[in-house]
């Protein structure tokens, strides 16, 4: 560990997809082990090669256990523009620090790692020859050995224009790698239950992620629907909870989402999907419920609320109502003592979600959800905010051309205090964002629009 004071250089290997989600989860990962980033690390955009300042190997390695959006982190002993740079960084590197790794008792190899080029084995047999200046004294082992030094080199982005010479070359010790392999095996391909709005696997972890969820939680989902991200949050030691309005996806009956079933199984349900990957034990229960109109006492507290509300498009907006709500000229049942099924426009959806858990989390608690936006008329004035909540991140990912759905985080940062207050401070900011209302319509137009597009060309 370094003295205090002083932070160890590292070098992170990012995978290149959901570019904007990768900085808000390593920061809240950081944030959550006890580092942080300094103002100059703000600038990665697209490059696959981040240099992190963090306070020991530890935090290093509790980084890696966490982040899909990493590859691989090394504790970086060089780096230079060209060949030259990196030798004369490497020979500025502290000999006592690079001793415990090279001595003769140990066993090691070196790889070579490229971006956007690849090199035969003669360059890269060139490459590793030319590090012999470093006082490598331990034995080669390619199969098992004890120390993996990686010298790693960037082509830049464009697979179009490759240089002859890389952008930058990096020297470095590897420490561990991410948990890519979680968005494989949680596949919601391979998962007992699913539904219509099931959440890829790789951005249910990204969203735990963002919400800082660790061991013995309590996450709530308001809109469960088949548990997706309960499932992430369990993976990572939390107990979980979860609501949702419809009464045939809570219980698993009803028709099945996959292809060639018709009905689904009597044990396909969201305990299931917990038990199918070892997690049922983190399982507290799911209730039918409106999220519309909390059923929760007083004082109920959740350390995170990572959701997915409905847009609109595969599932309705929808909340209970009373016969006094009806819309004038719908007949109404004075007898029946069934809640009616209204209209729930967005709008009111995210109103009533920010408070809620502005009200339920702990100070310093997490809210994670989608923001479904029309591109066009989307401005950042328009996202959602709440006295007692904080915006961590705001990140988009395209649905189509002119929509897409942006990923809120926000912090718990101040006690809550009267639900009526609130809602006279909320209402003139949310009008900004009721335009979105009709989020179903501009999403579908665009499609028709589209279709015709591709009718008429197909017919020239």
């Amino acid at each position: 560990m370094a003295p205090p004071g002083i932070l160890n250089r590292y070098l992170l290997l990012m995978a290149q997809e959901h570019l904007e989600f990768r900085l808000p989860e390593i920061k809240s990962l950081l944030s959550l082990f006890g580092g942080q980033f300094t103002s100059s690390q703000e600038t990665y955009g697209k490059s696959p090669f981040w240099i992190l300042s963090i306070p020991s190997e530890d935090i290093a390695r509790n980084l890696m256990k966490r982040t899909v959006c990493a590859k691989s982190i090394f504790e970086l002993w060089g780096h230079g523009k060209c060949p030259e740079e990196l030798y004369s960084s490497l020979k500025n590197y502290p000999v006592e620090k690079m001793v415990p790794f090279l001595h003769s008792g140990s066993t090691y190899k070196i790889k070579i790692h490229t971006f956007n080029k690849t090199l035969t084995q003669e360059e890269k047999v060139k490459r590793i020859d030319a590090l012999e200046f470093l006082p490598f004294e331990g034995k080669v082992n390619l199969k098992k050995p004890q120390h993996v030094f990686s010298i790693l080199e960037d082509y830049g982005l464009d697979p179009n224009h490759i240089p002859e010479n890389p952008h930058n070359i990096y020297f470095g010790r590897w420490i561990a790698d991410g948990q890519r392999e979680l968005i494989e095996s949680y596949s919601v391909k391979k998962r007992h239950f699913i539904g219509n709005t099931s959440m890829d696997a790789g951005l249910s972890f990204i969203m735990a992620n963002h919400g800082k969820v660790k061991k013995n939680d309590i996450v709530f989902d308001p809109f469960v629907g088949t548990g997706g991200l309960l499932i992430a949050s369990a993976h990572f030691g939390a107990y979980v909870y979860g609501t949702d309005i419809d009464y045939n996806t809570v219980h698993g009956l009803g028709k099945a989402s996959r292809k060639n079933q018709k009905w689904r199984g009597p044990d396909e349900n969201i305990r299931a999907n917990l038990r199918q990957y070892g997690l049922e034990k983190y399982y507290l229960d799911v209730l039918v419920s409106d999220a519309s109109k909390p059923c929760w006492r007083k004082g109920t507290y959740f350390d995170a609320i990572i959701t997915d509300p409905p847009y609109g498009i595969r599932e309705s907006t929808r909340r209970t109502g009373s016969q006094k709500e009806i819309p004038k000229g719908i007949e109404k049942c004075p007898e029946s003592h069934v809640p009616v099924s209204l209209n729930y426009h967005l709008s009111d959806m995210f109103f009533d979600l920010l408070n809620f858990s502005a009200e339920t989390l702990v100070l310093g608690g997490r809210l994670v959800y989608w923001l479904p936006v029309y591109t066009p008329e989307y401005t950042e004035e328009m996202v959602p905010c709440h006295p007692c909540l904080k915006l961590i991140s705001n990140c988009e990912q395209k649905l189509s051309s002119h929509t897409s759905r942006r990923l809120i985080t926000m912090e718990k940062v101040k006690e809550f205090e009267n639900r009526d207050q609130y809602s006279h401070l909320l209402s003139d900011h949310f009008l900004l964002y009721q335009g979105h209302n009709s989020f179903r319509e501009k999403y579908f137009s665009g499609v028709t629009k589209r279709i015709a597009k591709e009718e008429k060309s197909g017919q020239e």
